[in-house]
């Protein structure tokens, strides 16, 4: 293919954006990649009796599309799309096919035995991490003696503790809720016939034989990317055998588990009225579902929690996904920046930014969470935005007043950062890195730096030593938080390449430069050193969880490559040298197909180092909005 021009408006580029907005006023991206979304609310469902009313045979042919589709070779499948096989992934997918109507030799290509004998070949469901072991106890495919203790005690803790759940990470905080609610009540669902049959096959000797007490600590290696310290297990085994049995008996189950209990719930639904049965994410959401059932099977909550379902559905080329909890608001952002930086008539794009002007608008978040919030473990939030939507209430990095909790200038995702570094040696999760606490992100701090420098150009006198002293010790939090080799690690997205865009962009927006800043210096030479030799950069997923720079193999990634482009662009390296800059736009706008779109490529999201996402838009957005940049700053100059 050619080399196409970019001096002229990169009007068919946007042919791949929605330009045509939907009738609510908002792009509609969707998160998705992991595998591990989908079978936990099929479970929910089929154990209140509401999977086929919820899911049409047409909803649940799609899901059995996408389930077949990313099945692994080996006859697994993954933590995510592009995740080897893992115990976690395969027994979740393959009891979902099981409800969904698969015999144990049937699905395509056979999917069924040879996912089965994937489990069986590797120790068996008994191997399955914590979250696994929770989920089939709920199905009574488990026995809750063969789970570590997951105590709703929790929830009625004194501040002091080092373990109260103000301490502990918010997305942490509302997965175990309504885990140690289950927990609490050893709920175990309908013992069907399909159940039945899922014990024969799912493990390697007889289900009554099973010795429950030795199998609490056993994980598959395959899915252990966390391993759990001594001094957790020890913590677990006394849990286990001296608190467990006494909460379980009298007085103490009336004093103590009961109001634990009621506790709890109370923490549920005060969490599914602030974000109007969304929940937080939806790995919560099936479980607050769940919760809200067991509590009430006839309740209003829960119908209320079934009413939200669809919020979370979406189909796609590869059939059916549930969405991790909307990016309606983060996709907005960028689609509208990009969009800005096109330089294209409003007769084009006005309607668009009008439409999208207003959806932001409106999608701020008006209100502090209900009633004494601070008692239920919630922070401000008013002004803020959410990740999605209004709906959602969980601000997301909620700047000035936030911030200058941080002791160290870092910004924080959700709520300030502040507990004991030491609590993550208490992460229950085997698959997971860093839950327990709320960090400060690269990406975070870097975001509200560039926010902050323009909203002082706009409104000079508001707050302006806080919001001075703010954009300092930011700064010198990015500084100090750069890798040897000069990149900077992503949090959010895949990976240094995604880190050390966010950081260049905040250090540059302060007025450093390259040539009074070290950092963006050591910053332009990570880039310059890791361009491939294509004229783009890609890098692999398996950066996030070996925390050190991993090159792609073979072909760029368009959606990296228009990241690192307009790093390069910050940091003025037109001025220097513009043909690192010359090589990636002529990548991009080669990369582009004829109907506007670029190629689905490699996942370039992630979430905890070790789940991957896949947002589908970011292959438009990003190419895009760096061509344009490239055009403004680059040709025109």
């Amino acid at each position: 293919m050619g080399r196409r021009s970019p001096t002229k408006p990169p009007q068919r580029r946007f042919r791949g954006l929605p330009i045509s907005s939907p009738p609510c006023s908002r792009t509609t991206p969707i998160i998705a990649g992991p595998q591990f979304f989908v079978p936990p609310l099929v479970f929910c469902l089929y154990i209140t009796g509401h999977l086929n009313s919820v899911f049409s045979i047409h909803h649940r042919q799609e899901i059995l599309r996408s389930i077949y589709y990313h099945q692994n070779e080996d006859g697994g499948w993954g933590f995510h799309i592009e995740g080897h096989s893992i115990m976690f992934g395969t027994t979740l997918n393959y009891i979902c096919l099981r409800m969904l109507g698969v015999g144990p030799d049937e699905g395509d290509d056979n999917a069924c035995a040879r996912a089965r004998k994937w489990i069986l070949d590797h120790g068996s469901v008994t191997h399955i991490p914590s979250w696994g072991k929770t989920w089939l106890c709920i199905l009574g495919l488990f026995d809750w003696s063969g789970t570590n203790p997951m105590p709703p005690e929790l929830w009625i803790l004194p501040s002091f503790m080092p373990m109260y759940p103000g301490n502990i990470w918010c997305y942490c905080r509302m997965v175990y809720m309504p885990m140690s609610y289950l927990y609490g009540k050893r709920f175990v669902g309908p013992i069907t016939p399909l159940i039945m049959q899922l014990r024969e096959e799912l493990f390697n000797e007889p289900y009554k034989e099973i010795k429950w007490k030795k199998v609490r600590h056993l994980c598959a290696p395959e899915d252990l990317y966390h391993p759990h310290p001594l001094i957790q297990d020890l913590m677990w085994d006394t849990l286990y055998i001296f608190t467990e049995p006494l909460l379980m008996r009298w007085p103490f189950n009336k004093l103590v588990r009961e109001k634990a209990l009621q506790v709890t719930m109370n923490h549920i639904h005060y969490e599914d009225e602030n974000n109007r049965y969304i929940t937080m994410g939806c790995v919560e959401k099936a479980l607050c579902m769940l919760a809200c059932w067991v509590e009430d099977p006839n309740g209003i909550c829960f119908k209320k929690h079934l009413a939200r379902v669809p919020d979370y559905i979406w189909i796609a080329e590869d059939g059916l996904k549930m969405q991790s909890f909307g990016s309606q608001l983060w996709g907005c952002s960028f689609v509208v920046q990009a969009l800005i930086a096109s330089n294209l008539s409003l007769d084009d794009i006005g309607p668009v930014l009008k439409k999208s002007h207003f959806y932001i608008k409106e999608s701020q978040v008006k209100d502090n969470p209900l009633g004494d919030f601070k008692s239920m473990h919630r922070h401000i939030s008013k002004g803020s935005w959410t990740f999605s939507d209004q709906d959602h209430g969980w601000q997301v990095s909620d700047c000035t007043a936030e911030a200058l909790k941080s002791k160290n200038g870092g910004l924080s995702a959700w709520e300030p950062a502040g507990a004991q570094a030491w609590l993550e040696l208490l992460n229950p999760t085997e698959l997971f890195h860093e839950i327990v606490i709320e960090h400060e992100y690269v990406e975070c701090t870097a975001s509200a730096i560039q926010a902050l420098v323009l909203f002082k150009k706009l409104y000079p006198g508001h707050r302006k030593k806080e919001i001075e002293i703010l954009i300092v010790k930011a700064s010198e939090f990015i500084e100090d938080i750069q890798y040897l080799n000069g990149s900077w690690y992503g949090n959010w997205g895949v990976c240094f390449t995604y880190g050390t865009w966010f950081a260049l962009g905040g250090l540059t927006a302060t007025g450093k430069s390259y040539s009074n800043c070290e950092a963006i210096r050591k910053g332009v030479d990570f880039l310059l050193t890791s361009q491939k030799e294509d004229g783009g950069w890609g890098e692999s997923y398996v950066s996030c969880p070996k925390m050190d720079f991993v090159s792609l193999e073979g072909a760029s990634n368009v959606t990296q490559t228009a990241w690192c482009l307009m790093g390069l662009i910050y940091t003025r390296q037109m001025e220097r040298d513009p043909t690192p800059l010359h090589r990636a736009a002529k990548l991009l706008i080669n990369s582009q197909l004829e109907n506007g779109d670029f190629p689905q490529q490699e996942l370039t999201g992630v979430f905890m180092k070790n789940c991957m996402l896949h947002y589908p838009m970011y292959r438009n957005i990003f190419p895009t909005w760096a061509i344009a940049e490239y055009r403004n700053h680059v040709l025109l100059k």
